[in-house]
């Protein structure tokens, strides 16, 4: 590769993937392997005055233990607003609120249920490399337009070669990931 148009593509192309594989890990950190982890809370949205505001930025998350999760809201009316945002994301939490924290204990998890959430897990990876592939897809279609602007038929070559190679890396990045976080979910 020793066209200088092309430098700029594969720099799109490693910060795309990059994006790519970074999203599929934050998606797995949410997905609960019957531990308490305040990353299982990112995705609550709680009622702030008529907003709609991520937990964090009404309440201090922490972990008081392997299976607990304590919320300790900044203002002591927001209890009822935080207990309906844990309910209403659909984690299969249930929180309590004891008049000053609310604590969501963590579950341990079945077997059958530990299948489900590997399940998901698949799921979320497969959609990862269809990510993956349509950044290919979408580089692979730059390389081409500039083919036609004059880049040697050699050069466009060596340039399809390459992205096959990074998005092949990459594909093995996502399996990597997959893997062990199925053996994380497997673990009892």
């Amino acid at each position: 590769m020793s066209d200088p148009r092309l430098t700029p593509v594969f720099n799109e192309l490693k910060s795309a993937m990059d994006i790519a594989v970074e999203h599929a890990s934050h998606e797995f950190a949410k997905i609960r392997a019957g531990k308490a982890h305040i990353s299982m809370l990112d995705s609550v949205k709680v009622d702030y005055y008529g907003n709609l505001v991520p937990l964090n930025q009404v309440a201090n998350v922490s972990t008081t233990d392997a299976k607990t999760i304590s919320v300790q809201p900044w203002e002591k009316s927001m209890l009822q607003a935080i207990e309906k945002g844990i309910i209403v994301a659909n984690l299969g939490l249930n929180p309590s609120n004891d008049g000053i924290v609310v604590r969501v204990s963590v579950p341990a998890l079945t077997e059958d249920r530990r299948k489900d959430i590997v399940k998901k897990v698949k799921a979320e990876a497969e959609h990862a490399k269809v990510a993956v592939r349509n950044i290919r897809k979408d580089i692979n279609e730059t390389i081409k337009r500039l083919q036609k602007e004059g880049l040697p038929e050699d050069e466009v070559k060596v340039a399809e070669t390459q992205v096959q190679k990074s998005v092949d890396g990459y594909i093995k990045k996502i399996d990597d990931i997959t893997a062990a976080k199925e053996v994380e979910l497997m673990t009892v």
